[in-house]
């Protein structure tokens, strides 16, 4: 039994739920893909998937072996890399993840020069707003926003943002400005679950942190939709500086409530600390901190 083989569609077939999804996506008959099972559950002397007629689901077994399997593999991966010279020349693939409209205003631009300066590394840049874990996702970089918590990450600062509250100048004419957060109450707001809590929004008060109810007039999923309808007049939008960047520059939407923002929001690139940093990580480090820091500076 070839063992690193086994851990790769035990992988598979944990990732994709079944074992037919496995096979369709490494290209292997159904039948090897339950010999393969089965001869690493006989090894191991345990079951690693409890199997029905409608779904699979991993043991406790199977979870704990899974976290492993993926652990050596990537080991596997990185030394073969280095062997094959990643680690004295940029080369390889990177996996870079970052905030969907974040990454599509300013990653992706700063990857596509990237590219262009680095023809030998190729870049898979995932973007969305939800963390991923760099080491169970096998990513190399990370951009964050926010306060980062203590961990044995590695994180460079390239800048801050803020988080704003705006409105539409025909939203002020009609409704008037707030002058404080209490005042909000009287106002239409559009909310995104995703920054905050939809009927809740917080500011920097006199009496400290304090969270302020508002009314949802509109709840929506995407920044880009909350800031669209703030645009157009329907309310109030609690955003992040560089997704109304555009908008505040043209006039389009006006910030209010600033005295009551909180202090800006670091911007970091965070990545596993590895003993030997491969040289594809170190030059986009060296190319995009720079980069991102001076069009954070506009």
């Amino acid at each position: 039994m070839d063992r690193l083989d086994s851990m790769q569609v035990f992988i598979a077939v944990a990732e994709t739920g079944s074992l037919s999804a496995a096979g369709r996506k490494l290209g292997i008959p159904l039948p090897t893909i339950s010999r393969k099972i089965s001869e690493l559950e006989s090894y191991i002397k345990t079951s690693l998937l409890n199997r029905s007629t409608r779904k699979m689901a991993l043991t406790d077994a199977g979870k704990i072996y899974l976290a492993a399997c993926k652990q050596i593999l990537n080991a596997v991966d990185e030394a073969e890399t280095q062997a094959a010279g990643e680690y004295s020349a940029p080369k390889g693939q990177l996996i870079i993840t970052a905030p969907i409209v974040f990454g599509r205003l300013h990653v992706l631009p700063v990857t596509v020069d990237f590219l262009k300066a680095y023809p030998d590394v190729d870049v898979k840049l995932v973007l969305g707003d939800r963390l991923l874990d760099l080491l169970e996702e096998h990513i190399d970089l990370a951009i964050r926003i926010g306060e980062l918590p203590d961990s044995s990450l590695i994180a460079t600062r390239v800048g801050t943002i803020r988080q704003l509250v705006c409105a539409s100048p025909d939203y002020l004419a009609i409704h008037g400005t707030p002058k404080n957060p209490h005042e909000l109450f009287k106002h239409e707001c559009i909310t995104l679950p995703v920054l905050a809590m939809a009927d809740v929004w917080t500011f920097r008060t006199s009496r400290g942190k304090e969270s302020i109810p508002v009314h949802s007039r509109l709840v929506v999923n995407t920044a880009e939709a909350a800031i669209d309808a703030a645009i157009a007049g329907v309310g109030l939008v609690n955003a992040l500086s560089y997704q109304v960047e555009a908008a505040i520059k043209s006039g389009a939407l006006v910030i209010v409530l600033q005295k009551f923002e909180f202090a800006p929001m670091p911007v970091s690139l965070m990545f596993t600390g590895q003993r030997i940093l491969p040289l594809k990580l170190r030059a986009f480090l060296d190319f995009a901190a720079p980069r991102l820091r001076a069009r954070l500076e506009k």
